[in-house]
C-alpha cells in the first residue's frame, strides 16, 4: 500500500490536562476528527489508529479519500 501523507495536529490542553489531536483533512461541515493521548507520543499512537480507521472506513464504503494537504515552501 503506497503511504498516504496527512497532516496530525497536536496540541497540549490545560484544561484536559492532555494532548489534543485533530485530523483535519477529514473534517466537513458537520464533523471533526479528535483523538487525545496524555504524553506526546501517545498521542500521536492514537492519531496514527484513528487515521488508519477512517480511511479504512472510506475505503469499505467506496468513498474518495481527502487529498493530503501539502506545505508549499517559496
Amino acid at each position: 500500500m503506497t503511504q498516504i501523507k496527512y497532516q496530525v495536529k497536536i496540541i497540549w490542553s490545560n484544561e484536559d490536562n492532555c494532548y489534543v489531536v485533530e485530523l483535519p483533512e477529514f473534517s466537513t461541515e458537520i464533523q471533526r476528527y479528535f483523538t487525545h493521548g496524555k504524553t506526546y507520543e501517545e498521542a500521536l499512537k492514537n492519531a496514527r489508529e484513528v487515521l488508519a480507521l477512517l480511511i479504512e472506513s472510506y475505503q469499505a464504503e467506496g468513498r474518495i479519500l481527502p487529498e493530503p494537504q501539502t506545505l508549499q515552501v517559496a
